[in-house]
């Protein structure tokens, strides 16, 4: 096996346990497999502790092995062998070794490349982003010991066909997108965009109704020619230029977006995640239901986000530069049915990280007393605002079951129709 690849502040990770502002089971779904539900069996039998395992870890038999159970979780949200201290009682009484993996490698993600163990972070957890958003350099790969691999047997490896070009071509493909998104003299935007013309670009060659059916190598040669163009400076000056061009109203993103934090906030579990959506929403709309005026809300979020960027565009870019980083190298685009669905994905995610940010109650009143603030103690303010809206985004939103159906209805199959909303959520970006 090749030396694991650490994003580097993953391979730093300390849980602060019960320092923590939150609790990494709150709002999450943590699957039990066959074989950990073994194993929990044994290492708790004859203990006080196997009465309750029987109760709380709820059967899934229908489920695919790595589901066979689930673990219950409180009316709060949190797990029910959380002990009084906010430490999981499991853990204490019988090691780590009677845990499921999810509670082992969070918020580590493990992804087997080929040979290669690659290592992220989950930014669902706060102390995870602050390591992956707040420093510079972050999220540099670097080789580090298999030892600190959590759980090395539970990796799982890249999703997709072996033999399928998307799979023998990954990591050109995520070459190509992570170069994109460093191209630091365009906007966000702007990149964003490119990601989702390229993903057309590729999709429209590999997973079109007559794909290309060449060689591995043929395949290579043709992901080549169609990459190189995204290379080229002038190329993407030209896209660019087209690209501001279009005039779209941000009203009706606003709007879809403010529904979506509604409804996860109707279902949500967890203290923190209702009073956000609320700051969020009275902050723009002036009410938490945000059901009148989103091109008010619109035109708010859009002076408060030129007032943001004049006085710290270049954090910003760091934590949205960081975070798509970070989305290539957690998330295999292989996992979905086409790399243009991936990229809208991406771009919905920031598109809603933009809203939260922008709306965070910490913000407003940042850019109310700008001028007066000492600039040192003013990025503190974003960072911790910033912190907050992509953790909780992440835990409560991002992976929400009802979420992702929503988002698949709405991505679509790809093709034009993918790459025109892709186009306009990139724009409210």
């Amino acid at each position: 096996m090749d030396a694991p690849r650490f994003v580097k502040r993953v391979l730093e990770f300390r849980c602060l346990a019960d320092r923590c502002e939150d609790t990494c089971c709150v709002g999450l779904r943590v699957p039990v497999s066959e074989e950990r539900l073994s194993r929990l069996r044994e290492g708790v039998a004859g203990s006080p502790e196997a009465e309750r395992v029987e109760e709380l870890v709820l059967p899934n038999p229908e489920g695919p092995p790595a589901e066979r159970a689930y673990l219950q979780m409180r009316s709060d949200g949190s797990c029910s062998f959380l002990d009084p201290d906010r430490l999981c009682s499991l853990h204490r009484r019988h090691g780590e070794k009677v845990l499921p993996d999810p509670c082992v490698t969070f918020p580590r993600i493990v992804w087997k490349w080929g040979e290669r163990v690659e290592v992220a972070g989950s930014l669902a957890c706060p102390e995870m982003a602050r390591l992956l958003l707040l420093e510079e350099g972050a999220m540099e790969q670097v080789p580090g010991p298999v030892e600190q691999v959590p759980r090395l047997e539970a990796a799982r490896p890249l999703p997709g066909e072996p033999a399928e070009a998307y799979v023998v071509h990954a990591e050109l493909l995520r070459a190509a997108a992570l170069r994109l998104l460093h191209r630091g003299e365009f906007p966000l935007a702007s990149r964003l965009s490119f990601l989702g013309q390229l993903a057309f670009r590729v999709d429209s060659v590999f997973r079109s109704a007559a794909p290309f059916q060449g060689s591995a190598a043929e395949a290579g040669e043709v992901l080549h020619a169609i990459l190189q163009p995204f290379d080229d400076p002038e190329t993407l000056e030209a896209m660019h230029r087209d690209f501001s061009a279009l005039a779209i109203p941000g009203g009706p993103c606003a709007g879809l977006l403010a529904s979506m934090l509604k409804a996860r906030r109707a279902v949500a579990r967890g203290e923190r995640f209702g009073p956000f959506v609320r700051g969020v929403l009275v902050s723009l709309w002036g009410s938490d239901e945000a059901t009148e005026e989103p091109e008010r809300a619109w035109r708010e979020y859009a002076a408060r986000w030129e007032r943001v960027q004049a006085a710290h565009g270049a954090r910003v870019e760091q934590y949205f530069l960081h975070h798509g980083v970070n989305q290539w190298l957690r998330a295999p685009f292989t996992e979905v049915p086409s790399l243009l669905v991936y990229v809208f994905r991406l771009v919905l995610r920031v598109a809603m990280l933009r809203l939260t940010l922008v709306g965070h109650p910490d913000v407003a009143a940042l850019c109310a007393v700008e001028q007066g603030a000492a600039p040192q103690d003013a990025q503190a303010v974003l960072d911790r605002a910033a912190v907050e809206c992509f953790y909780l985004v992440a835990r409560h939103v991002e992976q929400a079951p009802d979420i992702l159906t929503l988002v698949r209805q709405m991505a679509g199959e790809g093709g034009a129709e993918t790459l025109g909303k892709t186009l306009v959520f990139s724009k409210f970006c």
